[in-house]
């Protein structure tokens, strides 16, 4: 029981420390699109967003990051995480970058749904993953 026990508490660490560095970098983001940074105007802007928009999607970001941080409102803030990555890589297709630039916010997504997982388990039971039958 004591191992059990102790395997539990360095799965929740890792997913804390985990989860804190991804929420870093969506913070950083938002900072950037709240204080309209030049890299974030001219990023967006050359991705097709107006320059006028910059400093709601930093608000959205942030209110959004928080959610996903806050134990009692992560599911939603991981939702509207999932939601805030699935515009980058619709953005990233219709300006036709690379694959590489496609599947990165993917990768966060599952990154995101990921650590929810290893933090509680009962997240994985409403993916749509079926057990073999015996």
């Amino acid at each position: 029981m004591e191992a059990s026990a102790q395997k539990l508490r360095i799965r929740l660490w890792i997913a804390y420390i985990l989860q804190g560095l991804l929420a870093l970098m969506f913070l950083m983001g938002a900072f950037m699109n709240l204080m309209e940074s030049e890299t974030a105007v001219s990023q967006a802007v050359e991705m097709g967003y107006p320059a006028g928009s910059i400093r709601n999607l930093g608000i959205v970001l942030l209110l959004s990051t928080l959610l996903y941080l806050i134990p009692r409102t992560n599911l939603l803030g991981a939702i509207l995480l999932t939601a805030w990555l699935g515009g980058a890589v619709a953005t990233h297709v219709i300006h036709g970058d690379p694959l590489v630039n496609i599947l990165f916010p993917v990768f966060f997504g599952l990154l995101i749904w990921g650590l929810l997982m290893l933090r509680d388990p009962q997240f994985a039971r409403w993916l749509p993953w079926r057990k073999k039958a015996v």
